[in-house]
């Protein structure tokens, strides 16, 4: 497996970067070796810590994220719950019918600290992905996958991008352009 540390306002040491490599690397069995994973650091502002890691091999990206008062914890925190996500969907997106132009898309919410005022009519971040064709159960499993709110992916029945998003009152919405 291939892993991508990237640390934003925290310093890596040698020795977390040797256990994170160790930690991860037990997630091989599960992939045929074109698993990516991407390791994010950063300190939040009370001091804790944040670990977001994803795994992506083909038509699978698994996510979790863990916040601790220490670094070394989020890692012990984190790999539980990558393992209940690879075990639970692994085979559920390896399906015959699913086509898929590279790997679903990844969305980070890198603005959620900025005040709104702020926010108005201002793009603080652009995030280009690779778009895959699916059906509308496939995008809700991957969508709670990823744990986002949205979802954008090409509908196979359609051929059209479709935005699955989840409602305020926790209901599914479709969003489907008419052209």
């Amino acid at each position: 497996m291939k892993i991508e540390i990237i640390c934003k306002d925290y310093h890596l040491d040698s020795n977390l970067k040797s256990i994170i490599e160790k930690k991860l690397s037990k997630f091989d069995r599960y992939f045929d070796g074109k698993a990516k994973a991407k390791v994010k650091l950063s300190t939040f502002k009370n001091n804790n810590y944040i670990m977001e890691v994803t795994i992506s091999e083909d038509d699978l990206i698994v996510r979790a994220k863990t916040e601790a008062d220490k670094m070394n914890k989020n890692i012990d925190l984190v790999l539980p719950k990558l393992e209940k996500q690879i075990l639970k969907y692994k085979n559920k997106f390896k399906s015959k019918n699913k086509k898929s132009f590279d790997e679903p898309a990844i969305y980070e919410n890198e603005i959620k600290d900025i005040p709104p005022s702020e926010r108005i009519d201002k793009v603080v971040k652009v995030k280009k992905f690779n778009i895959s064709i699916t059906s509308i159960e496939n995008a809700i499993e991957e969508m709670d996958l990823l744990d986002h709110n949205f979802f954008v992916f090409v509908n196979g029945d359609s051929n059209k991008v479709n935005v699955l998003y989840r409602r305020n009152d926790g209901t599914l919405g479709l969003i489907e352009p008419e052209y």
